[in-house]
């Protein structure tokens, strides 16, 4: 006897391998030579050795040999011939084997069902003449693999059930050898699916009682069988369709003996798709289906509707009955919850998998095939309104649809094609091994080891076959799972749906009306700007024809509709050509409807994306819509200055960008707080917005005043620093706020002569900071400083300390409340803080003439500062109960009681008032109505300015501006607003007064 480990090395791992290809057996082996029996039998051993499983192909062609053998035997009159497992040949075997040695395509489509399919093994040893099925033809060319049924005769069920395991067999052979793809190998079992109903549906006729009237009815494939997608073994779902009353009887006879002898046949037909499930009538009326789907039909019924195609019976009938429903399945997105009903259900298809079969479960599972059908389906519902070309059965078509007209990405529709075809391979091969219902990745060692070899896996240096296996499906589950969830919780999915189906179609008379309906001023020039976004068959074109029926209505909501559509002209004519511009905008989360609520709402923010259009990346993430820190900052900020060292223009433009990108960082953040859905996960309040505002100033000032001493410094030990007061002290700044500032400088020991030096330094760095560039300028304000414009720029820390000693007014030290060190030398600011707190926190407090003098100031201010024409009510810094009514309250407290008060020493105004009432100085109600009324004047202050697109301190009482700035901050009725502006300020006014007169 041969020892094993001969033929081990063909994979057969059965020690009785040696007898089943021995003397006794198949005869392909030579004991004595301990090889091939020849050279027709080597490449028989051969062929067994490539099956999936070696081993299976060699036992299941011994059986098959054998049985082969014994029906001849049988046919000619001879008994049972040999002992137990010995094949004696006769002119059976002998044809078979004449057959292999001769037909090469023979071999392989049989050696490869026999090594991947036990059932259709079977299949062959009960029928050992249908080998030949699989033989080459006369011409040269393998059996016809397209899933006909060949029927000889009468119609009976033994014979449908004969013909269908045949046209199965031969496309799985087709299927195993790579004569063919997944999608045709799809269509093939679709269509003998097809065949194999409309044959059922002849016999269940032919049953009918004898005088019985033929019914009309329409036998129509839903499903994967609807989608020509069909596995090897599915349920194939249908639906009945009679064309009358009078059909009901007999077509439900047809329709349940129909559905018994597809059991009996090849598999169940599932007909619980139709109206009501298995609670309702197997087969309903034409008219019956109009008006359940009219008026009971939920979402999922309709996405079942996508695959709807005539399969058999009454052919018309079903196409008749499909045509009727199209326009119901083809506007179900328009329902609000359409496209919420599409998510849950596919996450109760998850959570209905069990716990121990999640992981394994590639039709179900995260990642499984279910996650690519259910995103393309809900594409399919939600733009196949408009596009015909995407009303597709099929799901591989309809992606590449989806691909070809711009809702899908590229990549990710590749992507997902290629993830459907991994999925379906691995699918088809678990099922075709027992021709069992199965979607579960084995976890038995063996099991997976012939899973692996079944598609084709072999083993690599340093990684066997099944670990090539599972890095593969863990890769494209994991890959369809990303695209499943970016593509069905697509916010622009629920924005596009919402949309009439009508003003989708962007036809230049319907685009005329909606716009005309939705409040553009100026339709004929919006139509213009529709026509150049969308004109043409490009890709970039049919993704505008996607996305501008939302933005119309993102545009629509704001009070400038024609603005908001021509910044988003002007952003995509500068941007259109670029590869991520539109994509970012259809696949980007919520970046589609924020980019809307930023061009039609702000002025301001779009200038600076239109100097900075890549800034538009920063409405993918939340994470981008943080502040960013103020050591972050500073540090990249000095980093872009470092890399221009040898040029100060250069220098000071890469910082000037880097401020711009942060200012619009902030501006968006700002105008999407208020936007429900939109806001990001952490909205910013003025508060924060006042302290990112000055840690961005601070940055800026930073990097150029190292510019700026590099230009102009060339002695060493020269001390130098910028003082921040006002709001960029306070850490209060708003958009339009220039640098309120204090240079001061500290010449070398003995060195009196760096005045001028220090003065360069200073107008160097205003020079940098205010010249002529795509980016805001940064105002730098020095007029705080001793002797105002009079006075030189820059003092040294000695000249502010004799002049504060000497000559310093009480609204000085007021001003110096808000002094910080800001950047250039530290210990020279620390310094100067030092001698600001002996003047802003005087010993002892202020005397009763300083209080009367900072009164008189106060109502010189109000009235000599006011703008000619300018409402006090409604004027947000100076007017009343506004921004410097509270200020000017707090650092009245802070003079008169800092010295003594250590907590009451902040340079920020709501800060000092929450000290005040903890120490008792101001009540609390006071307090609270001081708080409301600065925080309110410091959000319209910034929201107009975000409206305006340039600085302005009045709230307009009507127009657009007023709209619009009341729909920054939360929406609600203009008039009601102003109203509610003039009762919490005219509170705050109160209150302020009361604080100044204690």
């Amino acid at each position: 006897m041969t020892r094993p480990s001969r033929l081990a090395r063909y994979g057969f791992a059965e020690k009785s391998a040696a007898d089943l290809l021995g003397a006794t057996g198949l005869r392909l082996w030579d004991a004595e030579a301990q090889g091939p029996a020849g050279t027709d039998a080597a490449e028989v051993i051969h062929s067994l050795s490539r099956a999936a499983d070696p081993t299976l192909a060699l036992r299941q062609l011994h059986r098959l040999v054998e049985a082969a053998g014994r029906a001849a035997d049988r046919s000619n009159g001879r008994g049972f011939a040999g002992p137990g497992g010995e094949i004696n040949p006769n002119e059976a075997t002998d044809a078979l084997f004449e057959a292999l040695y001769r037909d090469h395509g023979l071999r392989r489509r049989l050696v490869a069902v026999l090594g991947a399919s036990s059932a259709l093994g079977d299949h062959l040893v009960a029928n050992p003449d249908d080998w030949r099925v699989l033989a080459t033809g006369a011409t040269g060319m393998p059996p016809n693999a397209e899933g006909h049924l060949e029927l000889d005769g009468d119609l009976t069920v033994p014979a449908l059930r004969h013909a269908y395991r045949v046209s199965l067999l031969r496309i799985a052979a087709a299927d195993l050898t790579g004569g063919r793809g997944l999608e045709p190998t799809m269509a093939a079992l679709s269509r003998l699916a097809d065949e194999t109903l409309a044959t059922a549906y002849e016999i269940a006729l032919g049953g009918l009682p004898p005088g019985a009237t033929e019914p009309r009815l329409a036998v129509v494939a839903m499903g994967k069988c609807g989608g020509n997608e069909l596995n090897y073994v599915s349920d194939v779902d249908v639906i009945f369709v009679a064309a009358g009353d009078e059909d009901l009887s007999a077509g439900t006879a047809v329709a349940a003996r129909l559905i018994e002898i597809c059991g009996q046949v090849a598999w169940q037909v599932d007909a619980a798709l139709r109206p009501e499930g298995n609670r309702g009538p197997l087969v309903r009326t034409l008219a019956s289906h109009q008006a359940y789907y009219r008026r009971w039909a939920r979402t999922w019924e309709f996405q079942a509707l996508l695959k709807a195609r005539p399969a058999a019976g009454d052919l018309a009938l079903a196409q008749e009955w499909i045509d009727d429903l199209a326009p119901l399945v083809w506007h179900a997105a328009e329902r609000p919850e359409a496209v919420a009903d599409v998510r849950d259900m596919r996450r109760k298809i998850i959570d209905n998998v069990p716990a121990n079969q999640l992981d394994r479960e590639i039709k179900r599972g995260p990642g499984g095939l279910r996650d690519i059908e259910f995103a393309v389906q809900l594409l399919q519902l939600v733009h196949g309104r408009i596009d015909e070309s995407l009303r597709s059965g099929g799901t591989l078509p309809a992606l590449r649809a989806l691909v070809a007209g711009g809702y899908v990405g590229r990549e990710d529709g590749e992507t997902l094609l290629r993830g459907y075809r991994f999925l379906r391979g691995v699918e088809h091969r678990l099922q075709l091994q027992n021709l069992r219902r199965t979607h579960t990745v084995p976890d038995d060692p063996e099991a997976l080891k012939w899973l692996a070899a079944a598609l084709g896996y072999t083993a690599l240096p340093g990684r066997n076959a099944v670990e090539a296996f599972r890095s593969d499906w863990v890769g494209h589950a994991a890959q369809v799972r990303r695209l499943h969830v970016k593509l069905l919780y697509r916010p622009l999915l629920e924005s596009v749906a919402r949309v009439p189906a009508e003003a989708l179609r962007m036809t230049p008379e319907s685009a005329r009306k909606r716009l005309e309906i939705l409040g553009f001023a100026d339709p004929a020039g919006a139509l213009r700007h529709l026509q150049a976004l969308t004109g043409g068959v490009t890709r970039t074109a049919a993704i505008q024809r996607t996305l501008l029926p939302m933005l119309l209505q993102e545009f629509a909501d704001a009070p400038e509709p024609d603005r908001g559509l021509l910044n988003y002209r002007d952003v995509s004519d500068k941007l259109g050509s670029t590869p991520w511009y539109l994509r970012l905008l259809r696949d980007g989360g919520p970046v589609a409807r924020r980019l809307a609520r930023v061009l039609s709402l702000s002025r301001y923010a779009t200038d600076l994306l239109t100097r900075d259009p890549e800034a538009l990346r920063l409405l993918a993430d939340d994470a981008e819509l943080v502040p960013r820190t103020r050591q972050a900052l500073i540090e990249g900020f000095a980093a872009a200055a470092e890399r221009h060292a040898d040029d100060a223009g250069k220098a000071t433009a890469a910082v000037r960008a880097l401020r711009r990108r942060e200012l619009f960082r902030l501006a968006c953040a700002d105008i999407l707080s208020k936007a429900g859905d939109l806001a990001p996960g952490q909205p910013i309040d003025v508060n924060r917005l006042g302290m990112a505002l000055s840690d961005v100033t601070d940055a800026t000032l930073n990097a150029v005043l190292r510019t700026a001493r590099a230009a102009k410094s060339g002695t060493p030990g020269l001390r130098f620093a910028i003082i921040g007061m006002g709001r960029l002290g306070g850490y209060e700044m708003s958009y339009p706020s220039d640098a309120d500032v204090l240079f001061v400088y500290d010449p070398p020991a003995g060195d009196a002569s760096t005045q001028s030096e220090a003065h360069a330094i200073a107008e160097e760095l205003r020079r940098l900071l205010t010249a002529p560039a795509p980016d805001p300028p940064l105002g730098i304000d020095a007029d705080l400083r001793p002797e105002g414009r009079q006075g030189p720029l820059v003092r040294s820390l000695g000249a502010y300390q004799q002049y504060y000693a000497r000559w310093s007014k009480v609204w000085e030290a007021q001003a110096l409340l808000r002094a910080r060190f800001v950047c250039g030398d530290e210990s020279l600011g620390r310094e100067f803080e030092s001698l600001a707190d002996t003047m802003r926190y005087p010993s002892g407090g202020l005397s009763r003439e300083q209080v009367i003098e900072i009164r008189r100031i106060k109502a010189r201010v109000e009235t000599e500062r006011l703008p000619r024409g300018a409402d006090p009510n409604t004027h947000t810094k100076l007017g009343r109960g506004g921004l410097s009514d509270v200020e000017w309250a707090v650092q009245l407290i802070q003079l008169r009681h800092a010295y003594a008060l250590p907590g009451l020493r902040k340079t920020r105004t709501l800060e000092a008032l929450s000290e005040a009432v903890a120490a008792g100085l101001v009540d609390k109600v006071d307090a609270a109505a001081m708080e409301a009324g600065w925080t309110l004047a410091a959000r319209v202050r910034n929201a107009l300015t975000l409206v305006r697109g340039r600085p302005t301190d009045q709230l307009p009482r009507h127009g657009v501006e007023l709209a619009g700035t009341v729909q920054l901050l939360g929406g609600g009725d203009p008039g009601e607003f102003v109203d509610r502006y003039l009762r919490l300020t005219r509170r705050s006014r109160a209150a302020m007064e009361r604080v100044l007169d204690s």
